[in-house]
């Protein structure tokens, strides 16, 4: 069954020693493409690439993708704060010059100073890094299990919309079909009095078989046969990809781009006032299936 691009997920948890408190949180809505951005505690900012692959494995192929993994630190463990001693330089320089030149009160201070973090670099253990990542990636997990289960059962109902808005329109083209040979059948007829009559109008004359050719040739253009069948064709296959576990929602948007393309060459050909309603309507629910396809991954 197709998923939803639209879900979220949250988990939070303790590290097994106590030292770390995680939570972790991913959100999606739809999107063209896939878009995946990731916010990590600054400690654990150079994780990022480590998070997008475990997306990558867990699936995610389509949607605007937020992940927000904030980590507080409850315990040091061997991590050494260092001073970038350049930035700091630069860093009081730049606020000695503003005070000189703008005649500011001197209140240049260790602790104001300190409030710029940019300016202390904190180093941790290598073994430290990786099992981190092994406590972040759990509670990422749980997270996404969470996200992924609202993104099933919001597919599936989509999915249930969607082919009973494809039934519909079948029920509909069925409807069209009688209409459309029981126009045609007395279509020959008609059109043979309409060609008999603008003759005698003109004082003009035909042969009886070039009438009647004629008047098959625009009742064969009239018919709407061909894309009768296409239009079947198309949502057998509808039914097909909504049905599978692949994601599926750019397949379905071309889908429908055709299923709309056979049902406006239907509602030109219509020559009927019954079928030209109906066409209508059809259209209106494709438009419907569009939009909805558009929150599938």
């Amino acid at each position: 069954m197709l998923k939803s691009m639209t879900a979220f997920g949250r988990a939070r948890r303790m590290s097994s020693d106590g030292a770390l408190d995680i939570t972790a949180e991913i959100r999606s809505v739809n999107s063209r493409y896939l878009d995946c951005t990731v916010r990590l505690s600054r400690l654990y900012a150079h994780l990022e690439d480590k998070v997008k692959a475990y997306l990558s494995e867990a699936g995610v192929t389509r949607g605007k993708v937020e992940v927000c993994i904030g980590v507080d630190v409850l315990e040091q463990r061997g991590m050494e704060v260092m001073l970038d001693r350049e930035a700091a330089r630069s860093y009081i320089a730049a606020l000695e010059q503003l005070r000189d030149e703008f005649s500011l009160k001197d209140d240049i201070s260790v602790m104001r100073v300190a409030a710029n973090h940019d300016l202390f670099v904190v180093k941790k253990p290598e073994e430290d890094d990786d099992r981190d990542w092994g406590e972040i990636r759990a509670v990422l997990a749980e997270a996404v299990s969470g996200w992924n289960d609202m993104r099933t059962a919001e597919g599936k109902n989509l999915c249930a919309d969607l082919l009973g808005k494809a039934d519909k329109i079948r029920a509909m083209a069925g409807e069209v079909k009688t209409l459309s040979e029981a126009d045609i059948a007395g279509y020959p007829q008609k059109l043979e009095q309409r060609i008999r009559k603008f003759l005698a109008d003109f004082d003009a004359e035909a042969s009886e078989q070039r009438i009647l050719t004629e008047a098959a040739i625009f009742a064969d253009k009239a018919a709407i046969d061909e894309e009768l069948v296409r239009l079947d064709s198309h949502f057998k296959a509808f039914a097909d990809i909504v049905n599978s576990d692949e994601a599926a929602g750019r397949k379905l948007d071309f889908l429908v781009q055709e299923i709309n393309r056979e049902t406006n060459t239907i509602g030109s050909k219509a020559g009927d006032a019954r079928i030209a309603h109906l066409v209508v309507d059809m259209k209106t629910e494709v438009e419907k299936i569009r939009e909805q396809i558009q929150n599938l991954e």
